[in-house]
């Protein structure tokens, strides 16, 4: 039997100009950026920046689900420090990327656990498994 999916939320953004001098705008009027390519001087962010902030945010409220069905509770001091890289090969680009997850002190066997099913929670985590390099660090 199939279940419903039912969306929760929709983001709309209106880009134009794309990476390298693009501005990028929510429908809200919250989000309102400049898009620059990195390494060029120019002001503005890129998508690789927005895609770690996103996916840290993400990841770290899929913690906090976990934590809860776990009856855990996350150290109040919980960060996580995403990078996202983007890659070159011969004539192709992909991403890779890690998340340095701080769960100051969480024993190391819990810590693993909430984050091995976090991945699994996290719309982002979901998103990119099997087409983006991931690697996880934790530190407690």
């Amino acid at each position: 039997m199939e279940t419903t999916k039912k969306v929760l939320y929709t983001a709309k953004v209106h880009t134009t100009g794309g990476r390298a001098n693009g501005v990028a705008k929510s429908d809200d009027g919250h989000l309102n950026i400049k898009l620059s390519t990195p390494g060029t001087g120019r002001a503005g962010t890129n998508p690789e920046q927005l895609f770690a902030g996103g996916w840290s945010a993400c990841f770290e409220g899929a913690m906090d689900i976990v934590a809860n069905k776990l009856r855990i509770t996350l150290p109040v001091d919980t960060a996580i420090d995403a990078e996202v890289d983007l890659c070159l090969t011969g004539m192709d680009f992909s991403l890779q990327a890690r998340l340095n997850i701080s769960l100051p002190g969480m024993s190391m066997e819990v810590a693993q656990r909430l984050v091995d099913l976090s991945h699994q929670t996290c719309p982002y985590s979901k998103a990119i498994k099997g087409n983006v390099d991931v690697k996880t660090t934790i530190t407690v």
